[in-house]
């Protein structure tokens, strides 16, 4: 018998659709290709034994500012390490930049250039819970805080005006924060989501959970079963006549869900999903190491992520070449969750996950220029790898068919990729179609691991086909 609803695609979006419909009490079934849930949130042995690696997203700047998973209470299901230092920043010349949790022992460790970094991100730390609402819905609304929103803005915008820095380090600190939206775009969409994951650093902190993300998904489908919904997995949807549901979430790319709806959305709006802006893609590297990361700076193993690439110049210059070619010294962003998590892997053993961005669907393998960077600030690094597997572009797709060319975004992120997510509107889950809705990252608030797609997709579903608040 037809559930009241069907969702497509079981990764954190699509979990979160499903359980925020299941709360409101429909009955709801969850079909997913994979033989897991989880999509780019997943951990899994590969091929070193007792080594366990996220397959995707490893650190996660969201889950602790996320409204909808403090709602739920994400964080009484999931066991969450939070590094006291949320992200470093090694330079070429041997000093480092630490984002420390603690704004005022990061403005303290950076000496003169401190004050400077504290004007800017102090009144954004302080408001962060407000600026979390604001940014994790769509742009197009009232805001709910205006003063948070203008606090926010202003900041953003000196971001980027020369001569408004923070100084040579803290500005790289930034920049490497900005950088995680591929592209080394240099307009307010990137500057301003480099504010607020730095701001989230000092903030409520960039968690590790135990066991890896895979947890996280499986908290998620979890609540969603004691909420009495269903999960299909290892079941593929490729056209919308194989669901008998009149109500259905798409926690896919909107190429994917115009091939799967067919004719049952529109031409135009059919040419718009088939026709989304991507960005970069991405090359992973998973590595077992037979010892600790041995950084020239000890400091380093304290941090959850760090980011290479030298200074914000550098960075935005390798970001902006990749649009279209390979960079030989690309920005790298690094964690080491063995440091904080030893289920991670064997006794004394270590895993190391570490991306970098390239042309979208580049089938190249970036491990050597990957191994190069690491052992800048790492000397003797090569030493301690055992086991190394590299995911290049195609490869991120094979695993999860909505990282269409690699692009783990959803799409291009600049303002217009931001705006118009996929179509410029106050409701842009909500399709044409009745009954069709899309919840994946390619709808706002965009990237990251925080289930808000999907559960602004469900509310939206929930008030048009069910009459529910």
């Amino acid at each position: 018998m037809a559930h009241d609803a069907a969702v497509i695609g079981a990764g954190p979006n699509g979990l979160a659709a499903a359980l925020q419909l299941a709360r409101a009490g429909l009955s709801v079934r969850l079909i997913e290709a994979n033989p897991t849930v989880g999509g780019a949130a997943r951990t899994r042995e590969l091929g070193y034994r007792g080594a366990i690696h996220d397959l995707g997203s490893a650190v996660h700047p969201m889950a602790l500012v996320s409204p909808f998973f403090m709602d739920i209470g994400l964080n009484d299901h999931v066991d969450f390490r939070v590094p006291e230092i949320s992200f470093a920043h090694p330079m070429a010349d041997g000093r480092v930049g630490l984002g420390y949790r603690d704004l005022a022992r990061t403005v303290q460790s950076l000496g003169a250039e401190g004050p400077g970094y504290a004007r800017m991100l102090g009144p954004v730390v302080r408001g962060i819970e407000e600026t979390a609402e604001i940014l994790m819905h769509p742009l197009i609304r009232v805001p709910k805080h205006p003063v948070a929103l203008a606090t926010f803005a202003v900041r953003a915008a000196a971001m980027m005006v020369p001569g408004l820095s923070t100084g040579e380090i803290g500005t790289a600190m930034l920049a490497g924060c900005s950088a995680h939206t591929a592209g080394g775009g240099r307009g307010p969409a990137s500057t301003g989501a480099g504010l607020f994951l730095a701001a989230s650093a000092h903030g409520a902190g960039w968690p590790i959970p135990v066991g890896g993300s895979q947890t996280i998904s499986d908290a998620l489908a979890s609540m969603f079963l004691a909420a009495g919904g269903r999960i299909e997995t290892d079941t593929e949807v490729t056209d919308l006549a194989q669901l008998e549901e009149s109500t259905v979430l798409f926690d896919t790319s909107p190429e994917a869900m115009a091939r799967i709806a067919g004719d049952a959305l529109p031409a135009k709006y059919r040419k718009r999903l088939a026709s989304t802006r991507r960005g970069p893609g991405s090359c992973l590297i998973h590595y077992v190491l037979n010892s600790p990361v041995p950084w020239r700076n000890a400091e380093l193993a304290g941090a959850g992520t760090i980011h290479l690439g030298g200074t914000a110049a550098m960075i935005g210059r390798e970001e902006r070449r990749i649009r279209t070619n390979v960079s030989s010294a690309p920005y790298a962003i690094v964690s080491q969750p063995s440091n904080f998590d030893p289920s991670r892997a064997p006794e004394g053993k270590h895993v190391l996950w570490a991306y970098c961005h390239v042309p979208n669907g580049h089938p190249g393998d970036m491990r050597e220029a990957m191994d190069r960077q690491i052992e800048a600030v790492a000397p003797g690094f090569r030493d301690t790898i055992e086991y190394a597997q590299r995911t290049n572009a195609p490869g991120l797709v094979a695993q999860n068919p909505n990282l269409v060319g690699g692009d783990i975004s959803g799409g291009v992120t600049d303002i217009r990729g931001m705006l118009a997510r996929p179509v410029l509107s106050p409701d842009p889950w909500r399709t044409p179609a009745k009954g069709l809705y899309l919840a994946s990252s390619s709808t706002p608030p965009g990237p990251a691991v925080h289930g808000m797609n999907g559960y602004l997709a469900a509310q939206s579903a929930l008030r048009h086909e069910f009459g529910l608040r």
